[in-house]
């Protein structure tokens, strides 16, 4: 049985890096929080493995970091597809003339 106040601070970390890094994806700032949390994530895991303490919190930090890296680069793709497409209607005079624009771009093949 493991002591009460056994912890491993590098696990906690990296889950709340994950986490914190899946809700700023869209703002790219995820994606560097996610690339710090899977390596602490991994460190944490290797501590998991000596102490026994932390093993659920690396493994959700480890996943939570990847899939806000995996958000933030798909979400910088979709942003460079959508500025490619309608980057003719930058210039417009109005918001409904940039909608229109916006729309007559992206329905075009």
């Amino acid at each position: 049985m493991r002591p009460q106040s056994a912890r491993n601070g590098l696990a906690t970390a990296a889950m709340t890096l994950g986490v914190t890094g899946l809700f700023t994806s869209i703002i790219f700032v995820g994606g560097l929080l996610g690339a710090i949390g899977v390596v602490l994530g991994a460190l944490g895991l290797r501590t998991a493995k000596r102490t026994g303490v932390g093993r659920g919190k690396a493994v959700t930090g480890v996943l939570a970091s990847f899939l806000a890296i995996v958000v933030s680069v798909l979400f910088a793709l979709f942003m460079a597809w959508y500025a490619n497409r309608t980057q003719a209607c930058y210039q417009p005079d109005s918001l409904q003339q940039y909608a229109q624009c916006v729309r007559r771009h992206l329905a075009a093949n």
